[in-house]
């Protein structure tokens, strides 16, 4: 084989792979990690479930390169948020329907012991609420206007943004993510 052909096959290869995970953020937006199999998710883009295999050899590591793939759309330099930023990522998310309510799905269920996502998800989380303190910190110095340490106040500030995601997403009508956002910033003492 040729430096040419591998390098197509390859190529090929890289596009197979992020075409099922599309697949499979689909189907787990539609079923959750749970109801998902990889033969719906193999059906989806035309493979047999051993030919799925070949690429992702197990459910656990189809589920990984789903979050790793959402984590590489929301990238943002280790220690580059800013608060004023934070708006905008809101704002984005409910430009996405689908990939929000997989990441929920995801979340709620890694809550369980032995889900396969449970160690993602907790590690995520101790580094968002350190880089969400790193913002904080950048904005308003060793205290918010309300008293509160950027360690005391990231953790807040990263629940109201997930917990605005669910209620947007069970009630989209109702809620207003970004705006409800942009208040909760006031309440920290930003001019939103």
């Amino acid at each position: 084989m040729s430096y040419g052909d591998a390098m197509n096959a390859r190529t090929r290869s890289e596009e197979r792979r992020a075409e099922i995970v599309r697949a499979a953020l689909e189907v787990i937006a539609e079923r959750g990690y749970r109801g998902a199999s990889l033969a719906a998710v193999a059906e989806r883009v035309g493979l047999t479930q051993q030919g799925l295999l070949h690429h992702f050899p197990t459910k656990d590591a189809l589920l990984v390169a789903v979050l790793e793939e959402r984590d590489r759309w929301d990238a943002v330099p280790a220690g580059r948020w800013r608060v004023d930023l934070l708006t905008s990522l809101v704002e984005y998310n409910a430009m996405r329907p689908g990939i929000i309510q997989t990441f929920s799905a995801l979340l709620g269920e890694s809550v369980t012991e032995g889900h396969p996502a449970r160690e993602y998800f907790t590690e995520r989380y101790t580094r968002v609420r350190e880089s969400m303190a790193v913002a904080l910190r950048a904005e308003y110095g060793e205290r918010l206007p309300n008293g509160l340490t950027p360690e005391r106040t990231a953790p807040l500030l990263v629940a109201v943004m997930d917990g605005l995601q669910y209620q947007w997403l069970l009630d989209p009508e109702s809620v207003d993510m970004p705006g409800a956002f942009r208040d909760f910033l006031r309440l920290l003492g930003e001019e939103a």
